[in-house]
């Protein structure tokens, strides 16, 4: 087996322990204008928060396949997804009144080629372009907040 793999293998879900910390692929979406990099924040459906787009591993899928995935679901993101994860930020995901998982949230960058008007959670969320340092101050996690402010897609692994 190699140490340097070429490609990301698809994932094969096991089943996890209630207290195990969860792991889900977010989606970092950008694109450029006026040669300067904008990134694309979305709301929580639940509470308004500005967020990326992201959910759980998906069986077959990469993470960055599954990152895309979450990103049309919730943002109606057509664009192409890269498997170089760029950064990883902790947060609590709230499940019911009563409880919440500890999660990792593992960031992959998604260049954005265009918006779909209707995808499956339009209506449901807002999405909104910012600057850099702009979407860093309107996240609540501080690692997702550094990973935001420093992203400069023009370092990306090509």
């Amino acid at each position: 087996m190699s140490l340097h793999p070429t490609r990301q293998m698809p994932i094969t879900l096991r089943t996890q322990s209630k207290t195990d910390v969860r792991t889900q692929f977010s989606a970092l979406c950008y694109r450029f204008s006026k040669d300067k990099p904008e990134i694309l924040l979305i709301t929580s459906r639940r509470t308004g928060r500005w967020i990326l787009p992201k959910g759980w591993p998906i069986d077959g899928q990469t993470p960055g396949q599954t990152a895309l995935t979450e990103a049309w679901e919730e943002a109606g993101v057509i664009g192409k997804a890269s498997e170089q994860c760029i950064g990883l930020f902790s947060y609590s995901k709230t499940t019911d009144p009563e409880g919440s998982l500890p999660c990792l949230g593992l960031v992959f960058p998604v260049k954005v080629k265009s918006l779909a008007k209707d995808f499956p959670e339009a209506g449901q969320r807002r999405r909104q372009w910012f600057r850099p340092k702009k979407a860093a101050t309107r996240v609540s996690e501080p690692e997702l907040a550094q990973i935001l402010r420093h992203f400069d897609p023009k370092r990306l692994l090509r």
